[in-house]
């Protein structure tokens, strides 16, 4: 039977097996060695020992916190392949994480004491700061709304928003508060940090998927998607909105990361096709057990220390970004 023919229930089962594994790889090694038994009592609240209570005070957390940044930053990255037609289009690329890098570079200088809550907001300004200006360079310029032009543009802004946020930081003596949110790390999440940031992700992911009809017809262009009575700037205004929401709530969780946006949903079309109706499901769980696997690897490849999961997901990610370009869009769609 081949790829295209076995059922989309069947595939979606398959992948939420694959991410039921990893999560519980994910929470079973690290640096503190633990049991099947301590991993369950830490996950049902049972009786708790010493590595059982790490379980599930530090490291439930975090990969709680991978599997919400995977998913938003996988869908969030479907999307806007989807609405621009661009297959290089990731939140890490087109400047809405440096514009969030920027904003809570900001409001930490200007907010010492701000809660977490302020924190997001001020993520999801600066996101939609970094598009803006990234989609109004393009615009600028007949033609700008090229794949190669919008990349280049959000490098050049991600490159200048970075600079401001590390400009930030030196001059007001807060680049160890800065670093700490823009260095790409799952280290110190928090129960309390997951309660904001989890309803925000979840309404966002809701959303696109109660859009995925319209994105479908979107993603093929916007003369058969006028023609079969779609409000193109209701629905694209909508789908914004859900990417800064996504893309904001996972810099406010864990900062700077990208090329997840742009891996998953390539290698997810490879599995579903076109209509994402199936891709961002799919998308969701592609992307949160990517990030757990990311964040396993760098917890245990050199226990007791670790490697940034930011160097993890970029080290697979440039290669990636690199055959993309090479093949035209056309690696894995």
């Amino acid at each position: 039977m081949s790829a295209g023919r076995i059922p989309f229930g069947i595939k979606i089962t398959l992948g939420l097996v694959l991410f039921f594994g990893m999560f519980w790889i994910a929470m079973t090694f690290g640096a503190a060695d633990t049991t099947t038994r301590e991993v369950w009592n830490a996950l049902t609240f049972g009786p708790l020992n010493e590595k059982a209570k790490i379980v599930q005070e530090i490291r439930l957390p975090r990969e709680l916190a991978a599997i919400l940044v995977g998913a938003a930053l996988g869908v969030s990255g479907a999307i806007m392949q989807a609405m621009t037609r661009n297959p290089l289009a990731d939140p890490g690329l087109l400047g809405l994480t440096a514009g969030a890098n920027a904003a809570l570079a900001l409001v930490i200088v200007l907010f010492p004491k701000i809660d977490y809550f302020g924190i997001m907001i001020a993520c999801f300004v600066g996101a939609a700061l970094g598009a803006a200006l990234v989609f109004g360079i393009g615009a600028s310029k007949k033609g700008g709304f090229s794949p190669l032009r919008i990349v280049l543009a959000g490098s050049a802004i991600s490159a200048f928003l970075y600079a401001i946020a590390e400009g930030i930081g030196i001059y007001f003596k807060i680049a160890q508060d800065v670093s700490q949110w823009t260095s790409g790390g799952l280290v110190g999440s928090t129960w309390g940090q997951l309660q904001v940031i989890a309803p925000v992700i979840a309404i966002g992911i809701l959303i696109s998927f109660i859009f995925s009809r319209q994105l479908t017809i979107l993603s093929l262009s916007e003369e058969v998607a006028l023609g079969l009575g779609q409000n193109i700037q209701r629905i694209k205004a909508v789908l914004y909105v859900v990417v800064i929401l996504l893309a904001g709530a996972a810099v406010a969780l864990v900062g700077n990361m990208a090329f997840i946006g742009l891996m998953i949903p390539h290698i997810v079309r490879a599995i579903v096709g076109t209509d994402y109706r199936f891709i961002l499901p799919m998308t969701a769980i592609f992307g949160a057990t990517f990030m757990l696997l990311a964040d396993t690897i760098g917890r245990t490849l050199y226990a007791p220390y670790e490697t940034p999961v930011i160097a993890i997901v970029s080290m697979l990610g440039l290669p990636f970004f690199l055959l993309i370009v090479r093949k035209g869009g056309r690696a894995f769609s």
